[in-house]
C-alpha cells in the first residue's frame, strides 16, 4: 500500500511539472485571466491545488531521493574500499609478471643447459643404480676402489653436488673419497678435490642419467654386467652400462 501511494505522488508530481513547464501557467488560465475576476479565482484555486500536490509529492520525492542518495554513497563507498585491494593485486601480478620476463632468456637455450637447470645448487644423497646383470650400484670403498655392488650398503650412497650448470661431483659419503676418472678412463678414488671429479650429468630420454668426464669428454662412468668399472673410453651413452638411475 506504501508503494501504492508513493506511484501516486510520483504520478502527481510529474503531472504538476508538466503543466508548470509549458510557460509557467495551466491551458484554462488564460481564458480565465481574460475574464477579469473569475480568472483571478480560478487562478488562486489553481495555485492552492499546487501547492498542496506539490506538499502531497513531496515526502514521497524525498523518500527517493534519500534512497538514490544512500545508493550512490555505497556505490562510491564500495568502490573507494575496492581500489586499495585492487591496486595491491594488480602491483602484486606485476610483480611476477617482471620475474617471469626476468627468467625467460630471449635466446634459445642449448640442450645442455636444459638438462642442468634443474640441478643447479641442489645437492643430493642418492645411490646410482645401473640395470645391467643382476643390477648394481657404485660404492666408493676406502681403499680408493670404485665398484658395483647388487645390494644396498652404506659404501653405495653418495652424495651429488652441483659445482656448475650441469656438472656434478660424486662424493662417497661414508669413504669420504670423490669418483673421479683418469685419462684412460679408469675410475678411482681420490681424497682431494679436481678437475677429474667432475662429470657431466646428462638427463637421458629413458629418464636415466649418464655421466661425461669434464677432464676428458667422450668418457662416460660405466659398469659392466659383472659389476665392475668399464673404462670411459670404451663407452658410450647409447649402451645401458652407462645408464645410472639415483635412487634414495
Amino acid at each position: 500500500m506504501v508503494l501504492t501511494q508513493r506511484r501516486k505522488r510520483v504520478a502527481a508530481y510529474k503531472a504538476l511539472s508538466f503543466y508548470t513547464c509549458r510557460q509557467g501557467r495551466l491551458p484554462g488560465l488564460d481564458k480565465g485571466s481574460s475574464q477579469g475576476g473569475p480568472g483571478k479565482r480560478d487562478q488562486s484555486n489553481v495555485n492552492g491545488k499546487r501547492r498542496e500536490a506539490a506538499f502531497r509529492a513531496r515526502p514521497g520525492m524525498d523518500s527517493l531521493s534519500a534512497l538514490k542518495t544512500v545508493l550512490v554513497l555505497g556505490l562510491v563507498t564500495g568502490l573507494a574500499g575496492c581500489a586499495p585491494g585492487l591496486n595491491g593485486t594488480g602491483d602484486r601480478w606485476e610483480a611476477l609478471y617482471s620475474r617471469s620476463l626476468a627468467r625467460i632468456p630471449g635466446e634459445k637455450r642449448d640442450e645442455s643447459n636444459r638438462d642442468g637447470d634443474y640441478l643447479l645448487g641442489i645437492k643430493r644423497l642418492r645411490r646410482l643404480y645401473c640395470n645391467v646383470g643382476i643390477g648394481f650400484h657404485i660404492q666408493v670403498l676406502p681403499d680408493g676402489r670404485i665398484t658395483g655392488v647388487h645390494s644396498e650398503n652404506r659404501y653405495s650412497l653418495l652424495q651429488i653436488s652441483p659445482v656448475e650448470r650441469g656438472v656434478v661431483t660424486l662424493l662417497g659419503v661414508r669413504s669420504g673419497l670423490f669418483v673421479a676418472m683418469n685419462r684412460r678412463g679408469k675410475l678411482y678414488g681420490s681424497l682431494h678435490y679436481s678437475n677429474e671429479c667432475k662429470f657431466k650429468e646428462k638427463l637421458l630420454a629413458n629418464n636415466y642419467n649418464a655421466y661425461e668426464s669434464v677432464a676428458f669428454p667422450r668418457m662416460f662412468i660405466g659398469l659392466s654386467k659383472n659389476g665392475k668399472t668399464k673404462r670411459g673410453n670404451r663407452v658410450s651413452p647409447a649402451t645401458t652400462v652407462t645408464h645410472f638411475l639415483p635412487r634414495i
